[in-house]
């Protein structure tokens, strides 16, 4: 049996409309990460998008483990216009790919 490799989740919680939301979001997550063979580590939730404090966190593992994959509800969670392409850049300079809950995965 082979270890599936593990795959950090993002959601900002402002980006969503109410609690039910946020639980459908993480639920995609794992669907996500179940579908494309992956174990889904540790889901970050953003509460407070002007601190980033869970962002932060998330970019923290990816620097420190040997995580290398990201997945986000929506581009949309990666912040507020503009903003999107640089959390995602940061994310890939530590060589960490993105992709977001309909995207496909044929490699992991």
């Amino acid at each position: 049996m082979t270890t599936r490799p593990t795959l950090l989740g993002y959601v900002r919680a402002d980006a969503l409309s109410c609690a039910e939301e946020l639980a459908a979001a993480t639920d995609s997550l794992a669907a996500f990460a179940s579908a494309e063979g992956f174990t889904l580590g540790t889901v970050y939730t953003e509460r407070d998008a002007a601190e980033s404090a869970a962002f932060h966190a998330l970019l923290d593992e990816v620097k420190r483990s040997d995580v290398r994959a990201v997945v986000v509800p929506t581009m949309n969670h990666l912040g507020s216009v503009g903003a999107p392409a640089e959390m995602r850049q940061h994310l890939e300079f530590h060589q960490a790919q993105v992709w977001t809950v309909d995207s496909v995965v044929t490699t992991p």
